[in-house]
């Protein structure tokens, strides 16, 4: 294990937290303001791949495709939001969980009559599809950087919404107490047209940027949006700057214990054994954290009433 392998997964993992960043920060506004469970949030990630890649396609541009993508998932998620999901605010949890689980087969098949059953694929833009030597005898691939920057330049922007605007003291409001910010004659109607569209761009910002890592394919959004509810849960519901440090410590313990749990299991047990028990522990580790966070602070790290 070389100190170049380990700065390797430490970048590997930042990516992925700051991809479930995108998707967990619109998932726990929404969650913390709404109180509304979304289970349909991760279609909107697979629809704004798919429209990023459709968009790529016609137009020959990466940077076109994703700005496509994103206001155009963001409408859809408004358009969502006003006509369907509304009516589920006033209902209980059970309510939500059935009606958006019956969006996510819905949008499903929706996607599959309308771009077909296959992946599409994105190719990497040509300016940042070589690594780049970060160090000596470390390359990264470069499209990977760019991810990351990205992803912190969306949580900087975030924050800055949130603490340094009027509507982010309005969505600060909504979660903290939205009978009270309701009763102070805040609009809470256009609040959460404006949230949930926010939460469905990023949510496509994210399936834009991994449709040249991952296959753009039906059914995209179902298991990553797990590993996005796990991030709001330790971060706390609600916390921007929970779903962000939630996310990146889901994306680096999964990370690390795909790329070492079965060497260090190795150390202790034989490789055959090592070998079966690694993957199957790897995958467990990170409800393993949760739980142990969760012990810990019940709420999750930073709940946004705190």
């Amino acid at each position: 294990m070389t100190a170049t392998f380990l700065l390797e997964q430490m970048l590997n993992g930042l990516q992925f937290g700051l991809m479930l960043f995108l998707l967990a920060a619109g998932l726990t506004l929404v969650f913390g303001i709404m109180n509304m469970i979304n289970l349909a949030h991760g279609s909107l990630y697979m629809i704004g791949a798919y429209l990023a890649a459709t968009a790529v396609g016609y137009t020959g541009s990466f940077v076109a495709g994703v700005l496509i993508a994103l206001a155009g998932t963001a409408a859809f998620g408004a358009l969502l939001e006003s006509s369907l999901l509304r009516r589920f605010y006033g209902r209980d949890h059970l309510s939500q969980v059935l009606a958006t689980f019956a969006l996510i087969l819905i949008l499903n098949d929706g996607v599959r009559m309308i771009w077909g059953p296959h992946a599409m694929l994105v190719n990497v833009p040509a300016l940042v599809s070589g690594p780049i030597e970060l160090l000596p005898g470390l390359h990264y691939p470069a499209y990977r950087l760019v991810v990351i920057a990205v992803g912190l330049l969306v949580a900087l922007g975030l924050y800055l919404l949130v603490v340094h605007t009027r509507i982010g003291m309005r969505i600060r409001a909504g979660a903290s107490n939205r009978e009270m910010a309701n009763a102070l004659g805040g609009n809470i109607s256009g609040l959460f047209t404006v949230v949930f569209a926010l939460g469905a761009m990023l949510a496509a910002l994210a399936g834009a940027m991994l449709g040249p890592v991952l296959a753009v394919e039906v059914g995209m959004g179902e298991s990553i949006i797990i590993l996005a509810f796990v991030v709001v849960v330790i971060g706390g519901i609600g916390s921007v700057r929970g779903a962000l440090i939630g996310a990146i410590v889901v994306g680096c313990v999964d990370t690390f214990g795909r790329a070492f749990l079965t060497t260090i299991l190795r150390e202790f047990s034989s490789p055959t054994v090592a070998d079966n028990l690694g993957p199957s522990l790897a995958s467990m580790l990170i409800y393993i954290v949760m739980a142990a966070i969760l012990f810990w602070k019940p709420r999750g790290l930073f709940p946004a009433q705190a």
